[in-house]
């Protein structure tokens, strides 16, 4: 019985000793780098900036008159502002919208 004490201690120490030694440490993962993504545009520069509304797909229009415009060829929403048409406010980054001048050519082309 004695032996069996003296052997329990020793195992219990082994183990508690075995507890306190050195661990080894897991292989450092290795992260792959993200593509950073602009942010949202907030303004009409910024979505132009972009080309959030596909205008550069467009340009060959400014200059045609507004009337020669195939209005199917457009993106869904698109719009042609002339100076006299009263346009809503609301800031849409996907909407491109066709300015004319008073001669009722295409002079730029906008998102908002």
């Amino acid at each position: 019985m004695k032996q069996m004490r003296k052997f329990i201690l020793i195992a219990s120490c082994a183990l508690a000793l075995a507890a306190c030694g050195q661990t080894t440490t897991p292989p450092a993962t290795i992260e792959t780098p993200v593509a950073e993504t602009p942010a949202a545009p907030t303004n009409a520069a910024e979505a132009t900036a972009q080309d959030t509304c596909g205008a550069a797909a467009h340009q060959a229009l400014i200059g045609t008159p507004a009337s020669a415009i195939d209005l199917a060829t457009l993106p869904a929403g698109a719009r042609i502002v002339t100076p006299e048409t009263m346009v809503t406010q609301d800031f849409v980054a996907t909407r491109l919208n066709i300015t004319t001048n008073t001669d009722g050519n295409v002079a730029s082309l906008n998102c908002y």
